[in-house]
């Protein structure tokens, strides 16, 4: 079960690589984290880990990360790992820092109704693909906290991108970019526990399936439950 869960910890659910070059190793990564799959702070899976699930060698993922780190996207820290230093926006303004994590929620149940009204009428298959990989990550038994809001950041990114709206897909990558931040670290741990995380996946596999029939209005409606849900909890907490 545990290497269940580290193969998909490593990117699974990303569209695979067209090579097994450094290069497109890197370009993979570098699209999870402008996703928000890994955000700034947070700490890569291991080469070794990488490897295995990208079918390469040690050297050549060890080679995609100098690029990325390159590209400032990522430090390396000798004995620690890999550490994603992008941050979406100006450094020096950022709005994660002062947005609260019900006020976050508040945004999302602005924005994800339009979103997944949107996702219902544009995804392509291979968007509802790599819906249906998310999820079952998502699914993966013994999955902790931390792992359960990654590969949520996914599904939830995986619909933006299903809208077919490329500003839509961008706003939220930036909605990811606050929901990986430290007030929500602080927070995942008091909301986030076995029974409610088996609650939202229920709703995720729902919409998942109102999503694929094109059912709009039942979409809508999942999401918005999914969303109150979320937020009385964190008014709880």
């Amino acid at each position: 079960m545990a290497e269940a869960a580290g193969r998909n910890d490593a990117l699974r659910n990303l569209p695979p690589p067209t090579a097994g070059s450094a290069a497109a190793i890197a370009t993979r990564l570098r699209q999870a984290i402008l996703d928000g799959v890994y955000v700034d702070g947070e700490r890569l899976p291991a080469e070794r880990r990488l490897a295995t699930a990208l079918s390469s060698s040690r050297t050549t993922v060890r080679e995609a990360l100098r690029i990325l780190e390159h590209g400032r996207l990522v430090s390396r820290r000798v004995g620690s790992g890999t550490f994603v230093t992008f941050r979406p926006g100006d450094r020096e303004d950022d709005v994660a820092e002062v947005t609260s994590p019900l006020e976050l929620v508040d945004v999302r149940i602005a924005v994800e109704p339009r979103m997944v009204r949107l996702a219902t009428l544009h995804a392509t298959l291979r968007d509802l693909d790599r819906l249906a990989g998310a999820l079952g990550t998502l699914e993966v038994d013994g999955l902790d906290a931390e792992g359960f809001t990654r590969h949520d950041r996914t599904f939830h990114q995986a619909i933006a991108d299903a809208t077919g709206n490329p500003l839509m897909a961008s706003l939220y990558r930036r909605i990811n970019h606050v929901r990986g931040h430290r007030q929500w670290n602080a927070m995942k741990d008091k909301v986030l526990t076995p029974e409610s995380m088996a609650a939202y996946n229920r709703e995720h596999r729902a919409l998942y399936e109102a999503l694929r029939a094109r059912d709009a209005d039942r979409a809508v409606e999942i999401a918005l439950r999914h969303l109150d849900a979320a937020r009385r909890q964190l008014s709880a907490a």
